[in-house]
């Protein structure tokens, strides 16, 4: 793929999924510390997402640094918004707000 490709099938994937993770492994076998952080923190808020293996597409890897303008892998993406790493991830879980996000962008409406 050429890198206008590249950004063009992220921004398509963003777009066309609720909650998107872009993560290094997959949900079963996350490859990273920081990926499975974020694959636990995402199961224990119980929203649905899509995950993306930057590591089957080096051109994909490198493509969503610049999507973002984020260095580091992974990332989270609701409602096609840049929401951050797996830090943020981490703090917003604590804190209350990553639950307060998806329930007002619509992609969780239980109780969990």
């Amino acid at each position: 793929m050429t890198d206008q490709a590249v950004i063009d099938h992220i921004k398509d994937t963003v777009e066309n999924n609720d909650v998107v993770l872009y993560m290094k492994g997959t949900p079963v076998f996350p490859q990273c510390g920081f990926s499975s952080m974020a694959t636990k923190i995402l199961e224990i808020t119980g929203v649905e997402y899509k995950a993306e293996n930057v590591l089957e597409d080096m051109a994909v890897r490198e493509g969503i640094k610049e999507y973002a303008q984020w260095p580091t892998i992974p990332q989270l993406y609701v409602k096609g918004e840049f929401v951050g790493g797996s830090d943020i991830m981490r703090e917003m879980f604590e804190s209350g707000e990553l639950k307060t996000l998806l329930r007002e962008k619509g992609v969780l409406t239980d109780a969990a």
